[in-house]
């Protein structure tokens, strides 16, 4: 009934074989190992099918072989599971001991032990095949769930309950009683007239009705006219006089004139944006106390730095802590892991890391470790910490790496604007982050044209313009040869951000301008109108690059945040190859300490990568991500 039983190493290299039927069965092996086995895809079954053909197979993650049972698809094998594990085990005793190194050129003769495997699996099912079935027992009937009140029979409620369903029946015409005489039977069309006549009936209201519902009507209406309704009157409220000193629409003299410029941050922020800090904040406080420290005898110094050591080895514990119970030299199984993958889940989700994303990120680590050879707790304390890292670095590490400076100056060198769209939800941090990067563009030389399309919120317009005049004070034209090197396009409110976008990007083509930074309105992802209105303005200005910044105080909200962004992106664009998003700015970094888990939960969704990092509140606060920090703090 097996037509091909193979065991075979996870790159493809055949140990040992049976073929009952003779035919060639090496395309649909070959389909499992690159369909299943290197994606590691339906690992829960340890099924597959092809055609007419369906396997069967068992992973060996100590020796990294597969064992694999071949069969037609209509036959249903139910003792496959079993003869699948103790072939594993049979394997195993026989050829466990020889080295990995030498196992690709020794001749397999297992042909004896799979016969008696094989054998006893076949009876094994047969004589479970003829076994009687087994009786229910009392707890498991229907008896069991009863109480002691529903075997109570009653005959009254018997004898109503027989009286009920007799009236199931659905008469058109109600039975004759006996007192009166039978009347003839009704057609369709009186019983038609007479429903209609009884619907009349209560529809109209009768005169009794219609006195008491007007007597409360006039009476409230009465005390409504004798009360009336009087504004309410706010305190340091205004009048309309006050309109005129709160106009901000326009720059007033006074704002013109900028009273202090910090020229410390001129030049802080030429070339590439640098990297977040790798240490960690116990070493920065081990840093500071020991220059602060100098005065003090030896001895003292000696004491802080011992207890200093001690708990940022107590920190550093962290994760590792939770699998100082894995111990002792055995293969490792997905039971013995549940334990301690459960809490590094949590410790995870308390990161800030999406509940969706910990749980994978606990699968590929519990992958990884299943069936290896654990040594002492210090190598399994290094093998988890290993199988995280790369877990980790490898869902932070982009798929392609954006170069801002490098495609602006190739677009300035085509004769056109680099043009970026920054889009979000509401209160992220878009036009502030908007502002950091143009401060990054002009210490780098290029001239900026911040676009204004945020033209429903108010004030939106009025930020960008005191940006605009203070990074004109911090890079006056007068020391880039009469160049602005920061100009605003703005249209005002209620008008369409594509056009207004378009006609920017027109101005600054015609202008000479190297640099677009559009700023959108923030918009919630559940808002279909809006992002129809993102799209639009994506498909008809063609943007350079597309980013969507995101706060890193955001947990699971930024996996529903970034599907559906894109998930709009695609719908509502009419393009075949539609537009989505590039990268992913993060803001609010300087406010989350320790919890970096949006970091992770963004660049899993999207596989874009991590653009900027926005640190604090001033131009100079923007940084890239550096990979090894955000791990080394989830890590902690």
């Amino acid at each position: 009934m097996l037509d091909f039983v193979v065991v075979f190493t996870k790159g493809g290299v055949v140990l040992w074989n049976s073929n009952e039927s003779g035919k060639n069965f090496s395309s649909f092996i070959n389909s499992l190992i690159r369909g299943v086995i290197l994606e590691e895809r339906n690992t829960e079954s340890k099924y597959f099918e092809e055609d007419h053909l369906a396997v069967q197979f068992k992973l060996d993650n100590e020796l990294d072989l597969v064992y694999a049972a071949v069969f037609q698809k209509v036959i249903k094998l139910n003792y496959l599971d079993n003869f699948l594990a103790e072939m594993q085990l049979a394997f195993k005793e026989k050829f466990g001991d020889i080295a990995a190194n030498e196992r690709l050129g020794i001749d397999y003769d297992f042909e004896q032990e799979f016969r008696s495997v094989l054998s006893a699996a076949e009876e094994a099912s047969a004589k479970q095949g003829k076994a009687p079935k087994a009786m229910r027992s009392y707890n498991e009937s229907l008896k069991s769930k009863k109480t002691v009140a529903s075997m109570i029979e009653d005959k009254k409620s018997s004898a109503a309950a027989g009286s009920n369903e007799k009236r199931v029946n659905i008469q058109e015409s109600p039975p004759a009683s006996k007192s009166q005489p039978s009347s003839p039977p009704r057609t369709n069309e009186d019983i038609i007239q007479e429903n209609r006549r009884k619907l009349r009936e209560k529809l109209t209201p009768t005169k009794k009705a219609i006195v008491e519902t007007t007597k409360p009507s006039k009476v409230s209406a009465q005390q409504q006219e004798k009360a009336g309704k009087k504004p309410r009157v706010w305190d340091l409220g205004g009048n309309s006089k006050d309109a005129v000193l709160l106009d901000r629409s326009k720059d007033a003299p006074e704002d013109v004139q900028v009273q202090s410029i910090n020229n410390d941050l001129v030049g802080t922020m030429q070339g590439n944006i640098p990297d977040l800090d790798e240490g960690s904040e116990s070493d920065r406080d081990m840093d500071d106390s020991d220059s602060s420290d100098e005065d003090q005898p030896r001895q003292q110094q000696q004491q802080q730095k011992k207890q200093q050591t001690s708990r940022s080895k107590a920190k550093s514990g962290g994760l590792l802590s939770y699998f100082k119970g894995i111990v002792g030299a055995k293969t490792m199984s997905r039971e013995d892991l549940q334990p301690a993958l459960e809490k590094m889940r949590d410790h995870l989700i308390s990161k800030n890391v999406a509940s969706e994303i910990a749980a994978k990120l606990c699968d590929s680590v519990a992958t990884s470790l299943e069936g290896k050879q654990m040594g002492t707790f210090d190598s399994i304390a290094s093998q988890v910490k290993e199988a995280l890292t790369q877990s980790l670095v490898r869902i932070l590490s982009p798929k392609r790496r954006i170069d801002i400076i490098r495609d602006a100056l190739e677009s300035k060198r085509n004769g056109k604007p680099y043009t970026i769209i920054f889009c979000g939800v509401n209160g992220v941090g878009k036009s502030t982050n908007l502002a950091k990067i143009c401060f990054w563009l002009i210490e780098n030389d290029f001239n900026v044209l911040i676009a204004a399309c945020d033209t429903f919120r108010a004030g939106a317009v009025e930020q960008l313009r005191t940006h605009t005049r203070h990074l004109n004070a911090l890079h006056p034209a007068a020391k880039h040869n009469n160049r602005h090197m920061v100009q605003l396009y703005e249209k005002g409110y209620g008008k369409d951000a594509a056009g207004i976008a378009m006609e920017a990007i027109k101005f600054a083509h015609d202008t000479k301008v190297d640099v677009v930074l559009v700023d959108t309105a923030g918009r919630m992802q559940d808002n279909e109108p809006l992002m129809r209105s993102l799209s639009k303005l994506i498909k008809v200005n063609n943007p350079d690059l597309v980013l969507f910044v995101g706060e890193a105080l955001v947990g699971n909200e930024a996996v529903d945040q970034l599907v559906k962004f894109n998930q709009s992106l695609a719908d509502y664009s009419s393009n075949e190859n539609p537009h989505i998003i590039d990268g992913i700015v993060l803001t609010k970094f300087d406010t989350i300490d320790d919890k970096v888990g949006a970091a992770i939960s963004m660049t899993y969704i999207t596989g874009q990568p991590i653009v900027f990092v926005g640190t604090g509140q001033t131009y100079a606060d923007l940084k890239a991500i550096n990979v090894n920090a955000v791990v080394n703090s989830l890590m902690k």
